[in-house]
């Protein structure tokens, strides 16, 4: 009788381009069960456990998070109509915001080749949701008297539309960044997630002023605190402020061992 084939991990992560990393995170969390173990515990998947991955990788390039994605895989009883509505909902919200950006963005690129100036309500069409001015009263009662703020202060107001649409695409690379590894499985604490932390950090000085690890550790306590920020990173993946809260103090403790 012909044996079902079985694949080790490593199989697995070559053949589908998961990450190594990642088939052990989905294992931790039930999502992806390997159909046997070795004596020595190493993970074997058999061919229903390739349609299963298959399967959430589809869900995953929706946009689904991988506890709905549980969901729609092991409840019968699940609601997949709504799951998909909500998630389309979510979809098209986001189209929406880079349809505005790309306007924004082909007005301030006809400007400069015309040598003019852009209105403010054009300027800020760039800028999405995003707007500079929101928090200034409360940053300044908040942080006036520092010198990151004077310095900030001086710096952003020679901002144009061009400057502010490249701060906010910096920005968002780095969140899509950390969604990224987030949803692969990788701890706070991780390398790549610290990494992505530093970068975070390096893009604060390089637009607005002298960030210290330990001023970034501060910082990162109003992301989880402060329901504003909070959905600056929520809105980008669930779980991700609590997420990369924690990976600045990560890596705020690993440049204080590093001097």
């Amino acid at each position: 009788m012909k044996r079902n084939p079985l694949w080790t991990v490593s199989d697995v992560a070559r053949q589908t381009g998961v990450t190594v990393r990642t088939l052990h995170h989905y294992d931790q969390i039930g999502l992806l069960r390997p159909r046997r173990r070795t004596d020595a515990g190493y993970r074997l998947y058999g061919a229903d456990d390739l349609q299963r991955l298959h399967q959430i990788l589809l869900w995953r390039e929706l946009g689904l998070g991988l506890d709905d994605i549980g969901a729609l895989l092991d409840k019968p009883d699940h609601d997949i109509a709504t799951t998909l509505r909500e998630q389309r909902a979510q979809l098209v919200s986001k189209v929406e915001s880079l349809n505005a950006m790309i306007a924004g963005v082909d007005e301030a690129l006809h400007a400069h080749q015309e040598e003019r100036m852009m209105t403010p309500s054009k300027a800020f069409k760039a800028l999405g949701d995003f707007d500079p001015a929101e928090f200034e009263h409360e940053v300044e009662q908040r942080w006036g008297t520092s010198e990151a703020y004077a310095v900030s202060a001086k710096r952003t107001k020679g901002y144009g539309e061009a400057e502010w649409i490249a701060i906010r695409t910096e920005a968002a690379e780095i969140y899509a960044r950390a969604a990224a590894l987030m949803a692969d499985g990788h701890a706070p604490d991780a390398d790549l997630a610290r990494a992505a932390a530093e970068a975070h950090r390096q893009h604060i000085e390089r637009w607005f002023y002298a960030c210290a690890p330990a001023m970034h550790a501060q910082l990162a306590e109003m992301y989880t605190a402060d329901p504003r920020f909070a959905e600056t990173f929520e809105s980008v993946a669930e779980g991700l402020a609590q997420w990369f809260a924690s990976a600045v103090v990560a890596n705020t403790s690993e440049a204080r061992c590093a001097g």
